[in-house]
């Protein structure tokens, strides 16, 4: 029941999420507003860690599964991805590379 609970919660923050998107006018995509509802909740202390822990490490470890399918999708587009490989692998590194270093501190 624990696990029920806890994934109710994080579907209640990507609800918002959905709902905010659709009342205001920005670009901005709802999981966004989702994540910052749920980092907000975090950081002020009205949710707690504990609160959705265990289903929050099993999502995390399985991201890698679900970035199977986005990676396959986009081999249908190698025509306009491939001459622009280097560019996107610098990017990649990059980005990858600055996360971990502030992850790292």
């Amino acid at each position: 029941m624990k696990y029920v609970k806890q994934v109710l919660i994080i579907l209640a923050f990507t609800a918002l999420g959905e709902l905010m998107a659709a009342l205001i006018p920005f670009p901005i995509p709802a999981a966004i507003y989702g994540i910052v509802l749920m980092l907000i909740a975090l950081g002020t202390g009205v949710l707690k860690t504990e609160a959705v822990k265990e289903v929050s490490s099993f999502l995390t470890g399985i991201m890698p599964i679900l970035f199977v399918p986005p990676a396959v999708r986009i081999l249908e587009y190698w025509g306009i991805v491939g001459p622009n490989i280097a560019a996107i692998a610098i990017i990649a590194v990059s980005a990858t590379s600055t996360s971990i270093i502030d992850a790292t501190g």
